[in-house]
């Protein structure tokens, strides 16, 4: 009994299950993620960090493109000679940016 007149006579509760946009707007959003850095093969291979960055050269030289490097498969860095905990870093830090939950940090300015 009392739970139905809170849900029948309070308005509020009663229009957020009625219209189920109202109640979840603040979850979803519309807007992409823009990032502020500039990101290349080496701004993102030097985010990873833990050695990776030393195949810059050979990944720029070959893949060229950050995009492409975003889509490229295991097989293919392994055809370049990158080492296999490396290849590992490389595609789970291109997943994460391709969801958009990682991203490279910005280098400081020095003063």
């Amino acid at each position: 009994m009392a739970l139905r007149q809170i849900l029948f006579n309070n308005t509020t509760i009663s229009a957020a299950f009625t219209n189920p946009h109202m109640g979840f707007a603040r979850f979803f959003s519309s807007r992409s993620i823009t990032y502020e850095v500039k990101v290349g093969i080496p701004e993102f291979l030097n985010g990873i960090g833990k050695g990776v960055e030393t195949h810059v050269a050979k990944l720029e030289s070959e893949i060229g493109d950050f995009q492409k490097l975003l889509v490229t498969r295991t097989l293919k860095l392994k055809k370049l000679g990158v080492p296999c905990k490396h290849r590992k870093l490389i595609l789970k830090y291109t997943h994460k940016y391709r969801l958009g939950l990682w991203r490279p940090r910005a280098e400081r300015m020095k003063s």
